[in-house]
C-alpha cells in the first residue's frame, strides 16, 4: 500500500509482520478508523501496538480491558471521594470541580497534542455493552463532560488498535466501525524468524528440534491449552539456559511445564509423543483417551 499524506507502518526490528498484516494497518490509518485484530493467544496482537508506536516514533497508551471496566472509565472519571475528602479535612476551593476530572486512557489520547497509538486491550473481556457504549466517542472522536460542561475532542486523531480473542461476539454496529484483521498462528517459516529476532544466536540444531517439538504438540487434537508462541519462546529461553544438546529435545521434551500448562495436557502427551503413564494416573488416561 502505497502512502498518501500518512505515516506509513513498515514493521519494526523486534516485531515480525507480513504484508497483509502491514497493509490491514495503514489502512486502518488511512481510513481513520481502528483497527481490530483478532487471533488465538500468544499471535502477537498486543505487541502489534508496541510494534506501530515503535514503528513510527510515537507515544503509546494501553487501556487494559477487564470484565469490570466500563466505557466512561477510559474517557474519564469523577474523583468524588476525593472532593468529599477535601471539603471535610482539607483548606481546597473544592468549587473547580475540573481539579477532580481525570482523563482515562481514551480521553489522554484525545488530549495529546501529538498523534498516539491507543492500544483497548482484550475489549471482549468486558460486558456485551461496552462495545456499544464506544461507538459515538470513536466515530466523532469526543466526548462531553457533564460536571464541567466541558467538550474532549481529540487533537489529533490517536491511532487507534482493538484486540479480542474471540470469547464473545462483537456487536455488529462496532465491527462496521473497524478495519478488521485475523492474525494467523504462525506456520514453522514465519516461526523460525520470530525466534530469531528473541535469540538471534540460537543453535540450528536446537531450534530445528524444538520447533519439530512444538508443532508435533499443537497437532495434538485433545489439549485443553495449545502451547503457544510464549511458551515457546519461555521453553527456548530455559533449553539454551539448562544447555540442553538438541538431540535430546524431541525425544526428552526437557522443561515440559513451560509448553503444557494442564495437567491432562500433561498426561496426554506422556502417552502420545513418549509412550508412557504417570503413576497413579491410567484410570484417568483411559477415560481421556477411549
Amino acid at each position: 500500500m502505497t502512502s498518501k499524506g500518512f505515516d506509513q507502518f513498515q514493521g519494526s526490528n523486534e516485531y515480525v509482520s507480513d504484508e497483509m498484516l502491514r497493509n490491514a494497518v495503514n489502512v486502518c490509518i488511512a481510513l481513520k478508523r481502528p483497527l481490530l485484530v483478532r487471533g488465538e493467544p500468544g499471535t502477537g496482537k498486543t505487541m502489534l501496538a508496541h510494534s506501530i508506536a515503535k514503528g513510527l516514533d510515537k507515544s503509546l497508551l494501553i487501556w487494559n480491558i477487564k470484565s469490570t471496566t466500563k466505557a466512561q472509565e477510559g474517557c474519564y472519571v469523577y474523583d468524588t471521594v476525593q472532593r468529599l475528602n477535601d471539603s471535610r479535612f482539607g483548606d481546597r476551593d473544592i468549587s473547580d470541580i475540573k481539579q477532580y476530572i481525570k482523563l482515562g486512557k481514551l480521553g489522554q489520547a484525545f488530549a495529546s497534542p501529538e498523534q498516539v497509538v491507543l492500544l483497548i486491550d482484550e475489549v471482549d473481556k468486558a460486558d456485551l455493552e461496552f462495545p456499544n457504549d464506544l461507538l459515538n466517542e470513536l466515530d466523532e472522536m469526543s466526548f462531553f463532560i457533564p460536571e464541567t460542561h466541558e467538550t474532549i475532542k481529540a487533537i489529533q486523531r490517536p491511532i487507534v488498535i482493538i484486540t479480542s480473542n474471540a470469547e464473545k461476539e462483537l456487536p455488529d454496529a462496532f465491527l462496521r466501525r473497524c478495519v478488521f484483521h485475523y492474525i494467523a498462528f504462525p506456520d514453522p517459516s514465519l516461526m523460525e524468524q520470530i525466534v530469531k529476532v528473541h535469540f538471534p544466536e540460537v543453535q540450528d540444531n536446537l531450534l530445528r528440534e524444538a520447533l519439530k517439538t512444538f508443532y508435533r504438540l499443537r497437532e495434538f487434537e485433545d489439549l485443553k491449552k495449545k502451547p503457544s508462541t510464549s511458551e515457546l519462546l519461555d521453553w527456548l529461553r530455559a533449553l539454551i539456559m539448562g544447555g540442553i544438546a538438541h538431540d535430546r529435545v524431541f525425544k526428552e521434551v526437557p522443561y515440559l511445564g513451560s509448553l503444557l500448562k494442564k495437567e491432562s495436557d500433561h498426561d496426554l502427551f506422556l502417552v502420545q509423543h513418549l509412550g508412557r503413564r504417570r503413576p497413579g494416573r491410567q484410570g484417568d488416561l483411559y477415560r481421556m483417551l477411549y
